[in-house]
């Protein structure tokens, strides 16, 4: 985006009540940012959802000043945008309905990261928890994972560093702006992780840090990974609400079973039981689950059926595919405005005239 329609993006998020579902859809009504402070009192009250207090709210908006000093901020310390109109925003997240309008980031690469994989878990990590997921990480090394976590006490600082020793890439999505390194003492890691990913978040530098970031920070966590691994939690905390989300966003989940007595088992026992995760038990259930694949490895060449004879409907999905590596389930039936249900028989039908293979992880690969 042009500097002039990221200032005005931005200052639409700091107008209050203007979340990133209302703040889309003013977008889509108007088409740019500024166009939505440009407009009148009769414009804003024909988009969908828009109340006359948050009418009031946009056209009363003076706050500049905040968006001024973040880009003072943002230059300053050698901090990067991106928008959700970015070709290189995480796709994934892209595709969530809360997702938000702008990162800040630094030392990522967004165009060289696969197999986004989040790992997830309490604070209080056992050692039972630390070695699985070094050795869950040293065994996954050879499909090239990125390792997505918090940056928090426990499990998530041991799976940034795990994935640091084996050289994979890892990004710390932060509860925070990124004036700061929360808990302090991770500051002594931060030039790695810039070395071997980076970081990013939602959180602007005057954003005063509370309980609540954090969980508005574990949607990006689910959101822009394809799965997420549960090691270890209590029945309450924030690793049940980043694989509540995930679940949301139609995301694999996967827990570490353990056991009845154990206090940081009990989450991860819960989400198994519910049927809210998958249980896993080695590397191996996660590339299962995953649809992992080693690049050096070359697919078998299966044979199409020649001159088949598809509805309007068929050959949308398989040109759709034609264009794709893989794609998982839901993000085909929103790119191509098909429901779910229906989607599905499509995709058996592609399958039987040999056009279209099903994959592991809710994924479809055109033949």
């Amino acid at each position: 985006m042009k500097k002039e329609e990221i200032y005005y993006l931005m200052a639409l998020t700091r107008i209050d009540r203007v979340g990133s579902v209302i703040a889309r859809k003013l977008l889509r009504h108007f088409g740019s940012p500024k166009k939505i402070f440009d407009a009148k009192n009769t414009q804003l009250r024909m988009v969908d959802g828009i109340s006359d207090v948050l009418v009031k709210k946009i056209t009363s908006f003076k706050k500049f000043d905040l968006v001024d000093k973040e880009l003072t901020f943002v230059d300053k310390n050698q901090i990067e945008i991106l928008t959700i109109f970015d070709d290189n925003y995480p796709y994934l997240l892209k595709q969530c309905p809360d997702a938000p309008l702008f990162l800040f980031y630094k030392g990522i690469d967004f165009s060289t990261y696969q197999n986004m994989l989040s790992v997830v878990g309490t604070r209080n990590i056992t050692s039972n928890g630390v070695s699985f997921i070094k050795e869950m990480i040293e065994q996954i090394k050879i499909y090239q994972p990125t390792i997505v976590s918090g940056y928090a006490f426990g499990a998530d600082i041991h799976a940034h560093l795990s994935a640091i020793d084996h050289r994979l890439k890892t990004i710390a999505v932060l509860g925070h702006g990124l004036q700061h390194t929360y808990p302090a003492m991770h500051k002594k890691h931060n030039q790695k992780m810039l070395e071997n990913g980076g970081f990013l978040t939602e959180f602007w530098s005057s954003d005063i840090v509370n309980k609540e970031n954090f969980v508005r920070r574990n949607r990006i966590v689910a959101g822009m990974t394809a799965g997420t691994v549960v090691v270890e939690s209590a029945l309450r905390g924030g690793s049940l609400s980043t694989a509540r989300l995930a679940n949301d966003y139609s995301r694999e989940v996967m827990a570490v079973p353990g056991r009845v007595t154990d206090v940081y088992s009990a989450g991860c026992n819960h989400l198994i039981k519910t049927q809210q995760a998958h249980l896993i038990t080695s590397h191996q259930d996660i590339v299962h689950l995953m649809g992992w694949q080693v690049s050096e490895k070359q697919p078998k060449v299966v044979q199409p059926q020649l001159f088949v004879d598809l509805t309007d409907e068929e050959q949308l999905i398989a040109d759709y595919l034609a264009k794709k590596d893989k794609e998982l389930l839901d993000l085909i039936s929103i790119d191509t405005k098909i429901p779910v249900h229906q989607l599905m028989v499509l995709l058996f039908n592609l399958e039987m005239k040999g056009l279209v293979k099903p994959l592991q992880g809710k994924y479809y690969q055109r033949v």
